[in-house]
């Protein structure tokens, strides 16, 4: 991959799209990750004047908050931080009629705080007229690696035709600061989780069948059972025939 021109051709891609909306800007969340933080470059060069980052603590751990923050500040990028914690806690006591565990690790709990955030990113972009910015990859994206509403719930996805490789490509080219590079992939979904882990699977090897068509034959069948089941996350809503 030429950095140098996917910069440049994203760049362009994104002003093309946010101005075919009629929108003015764009908003995006700051995770403290390596995909929120390329985005955030690319979105930074393509609206200098008319761009907003998002940190969004939910129960999470503060070191990615404090990534995040480096992160806006190293691109120079304007950010509010909206705290979810207690909106979280009343949402999770509203609908099971207990108190929020954080013992307790399962989807349903930790979709919630996607959603959430996907909540107040529209707000915040509705409010300016922006459109909201998504992070998810290509390797995220093929096995579902996303949460439906979520963190899918956005209006452009620049890094969707890139591997993860191809994103850690472009974090050195854009220069984002080497500890956002080298920290561990993670959806800040529960203490100490990681995407590498829940997935079963790294990113490598997911890479490179992506590329090639090639991976371990376990791996294989793996990602494609993925794949299959989280179909219905990267399609419209389906209607019937008739």
């Amino acid at each position: 991959m030429d950095a140098k021109k996917m910069t440049s051709d994203l760049v362009n891609w994104l002003k093309e799209q946010v101005k075919a909306a009629g929108a003015k800007g764009v908003v995006i969340g700051l995770s403290g990750g390596i995909d929120s933080a390329v985005v955030a470059a690319l979105c930074r060069r393509a609206f200098p004047e008319n761009c907003l980052g998002v940190i969004m603590p939910c129960h999470s751990n503060p070191k990615d908050a404090e990534d995040a923050e480096l992160v806006a500040e190293h691109l120079s990028m304007p950010v509010v931080t909206v705290n979810l914690d207690s909106v979280y806690d009343q949402l999770v006591l509203t609908l099971t009629g207990e108190p929020y565990d954080p013992r307790k690790k399962n989807l349903a709990f930790a979709n919630l705080k996607p959603r959430l955030r996907m909540l107040t990113l529209y707000f915040k972009a509705n409010e300016k007229n922006y459109l909201v910015i998504g992070t998810g990859n290509r390797s995220e994206l093929k096995v579902g690696y996303f949460t439906k509403y979520g963190d899918g719930g956005v209006d452009l996805l620049p890094l969707a035709n890139l591997v993860k490789a191809e994103v850690w490509e472009l974090a050195r080219y854009l220069n984002i600061p080497e500890k956002i590079i080298n920290k561990a992939p993670s959806a800040g979904l529960w203490s100490g989780q990681t995407d590498e882990d829940e997935m079963g699977i790294t990113y490598e090897v997911l890479d490179n069948y992506l590329l090639t068509g090639e991976a371990p034959p376990e791996a294989k069948n793996k990602i494609e059972k993925m794949a299959a089941s989280s179909e219905h996350k990267r399609r419209t809503p389906l209607k019937p025939p008739f």
